[in-house]
C-alpha cells in the first residue's frame, strides 16, 4: 500500500479563531482520534464530556488530550488533510506528532 504524504504545515493550535482546524487527540487508553473543528477549545470540551456534542469513541476513552493541530484554509482543505492522515499507520501518525 502506497503512503500518503501529509503536507507540511504549522502544528501549533489556534482554539478559537474560526479558522478551520485538523487535530489529533490521545486517549486514555493510548489510542489517537483525528477530527476537524471551527472551534478547537469547544470540540475539546465535547471530548471529554465538558459539553454535549462528543463523539462516541471518545465517549469511553476519556480524558482526550490535544497532542497536534494545524490550521486549514477551507472546510475542503481540513476534510482532505483529514482523511490523509486517518489513512497513515499509527507509527505514521506518532511521526507526525513529533514534527
Amino acid at each position: 500500500m502506497a503512503k500518503t504524504k501529509i503536507p507540511d504545515g504549522a502544528c501549533e493550535p489556534v482554539l478559537s479563531d474560526g479558522a478551520w482546524q485538523v487535530y489529533i487527540l490521545r486517549c486514555a487508553d493510548d489510542s489517537l482520534y483525528t477530527g476537524i473543528a471551527r472551534d478547537l477549545q469547544r470540540r475539546l470540551r465535547q471530548h471529554n464530556g465538558e459539553l454535549v456534542g462528543g463523539p462516541k469513541y471518545t465517549r469511553g476513552r476519556r480524558p482526550v488530550t490535544l497532542v497536534w493541530s494545524v490550521a486549514a484554509d477551507s472546510h475542503s482543505a481540513a476534510l482532505q488533510r483529514e482523511i490523509a492522515i486517518k489513512r497513515l499507520s499509527r507509527q505514521d501518525k506518532l511521526a507526525l506528532i513529533r514534527r
